[in-house]
């Protein structure tokens, strides 16, 4: 019985916890290596196109093993125009502008903007009523306390530096920043990232919804998969009309563009998993980490400079989020207690209608 205790313990909180870590990590690498294509030369819509393609493809024998086992749920006409408007959103609008926006900006300023999405979905969550928001308890002022603090944090990071206390001199980032500098427009980058993460709320939203009332997740993700690639593809096609765009360089186009498709499908995996037993906030609270997470990474494998505001910025973000998962951890105690003690006949009725 124990055992059993911790293997669910383990399910409903290590776990996702630790698959979001991850789905970040890999989020961040994506960026990053996006953002060298596009310095190679590669159209933003281009690259958005090629790699949902490839992601559709790689998708594509899982989706038809999964129909020949009989794992499929009936599909209607509204469902699949949920699947058109996720694919829409979270696809075709979210990667474009994101690329985009990036191009014009940078990576950092990318994932920088990126933790604007928790704010985004904690308001659009409240407002069709899927977060419980009650200021009289200490649960929900923690809750609303700990995303200001992360996203604060997050910010805290980009914007002050401070003291420098580890430099790794190169030459090769010194250029690098000179080669970005040449061809940065960071307001017009802004304002592309900004609906980014208007797209990415949304689609937290739409995605959790769209679970609620189809569970098959496979399904859920191959036609958001489909759908979305022919968006992407049918815009680049009208935007990028001459032949030379469509070319891919060997190198890191290539590579940038399989680890993008590999991203795009594990990833999707992932946060439907996660937001089918989290829900959404909590997957947009993590994206204040992938801030921290670019950080280290930029120090190991970038020769990045660590600063003040980096250490205070990163120690700002893990108070924030446990703040909210405290909070969030408080209400789901209170909902458990006030469900043991019902009557037999009011848990009953309580489970039916659940």
């Amino acid at each position: 019985m124990t055992q059993v205790l911790e293997l669910q313990s383990f399910t409903t909180n290590a776990l996702p916890f630790a698959v979001m870590i991850m789905a970040e990590c890999m989020e961040v690498m994506f960026i990053s290596l996006g953002k060298a294509a596009l310095n190679n030369g590669i159209s933003s819509f281009v690259f958005v196109a090629y790699y949902n393609l490839l992601a559709t493809l790689i998708f594509l024998p899982f989706f038809v093993l999964h129909v020949c086992r009989g794992n499929q749920l009936p599909l209607t006409f509204s469902l699949l125009c949920r699947f058109f408007l996720l694919g829409l959103v979270g696809m075709c609008l979210l990667q474009i502008c994101g690329y985009v926006g990036i191009d014009y900006a940078s990576a950092t300023l990318g994932v920088a903007m990126g933790n604007l999405i928790p704010a985004f979905t904690f308001l659009f969550a409240i407002a069709l009523r899927m977060e419980n928001l009650d200021l009289r308890r200490l649960s929900s002022v923690t809750k609303v306390l700990g995303a200001a603090i992360a996203i604060s944090g997050a910010f805290l990071i980009i914007f002050y530096k401070g003291q420098a206390i580890y430099t790794v001199v190169s030459s090769s980032s010194s250029a690098q920043q000179l080669l970005l500098s040449k061809h940065s427009n960071w307001v017009l980058g802004g304002g592309f990232l900004t609906i980014t993460c208007f797209s990415a709320a949304i689609w937290n939203i739409l995605q959790a919804a769209t679970i609620k009332v189809y569970s098959d997740v496979t399904t859920v993700n191959f036609f958001f998969c489909l759908f979305g690639s022919v968006q992407c593809t049918t815009i680049a096609l009208y935007v990028e009309r001459d032949r030379g765009s469509w070319v891919l360089k060997p190198g890191i186009e290539m590579i940038a563009m399989v680890f993008a498709a590999v991203n795009c499908v594990t990833r999707a995996s992932l946060l439907t998993w996660c937001l089918h037993r989290k829900g959404p906030v909590y997957i947009s609270m993590f994206k204040p980490v992938s801030t921290a997470i670019a950080m280290i990474t930029g120090i190991i494998f970038l020769g990045d400079s660590l600063y003040i505001g980096s250490v205070l910025g990163a120690a700002t973000i893990c108070v924030g989020f446990y703040a909210l998962v405290w909070g969030q951890n408080q209400e789901k105690n209170m909902v458990t207690a006030d469900f043991a003690c019902e009557p037999e006949s009011s848990t009953q009725t309580a489970l039916l209608l659940q």
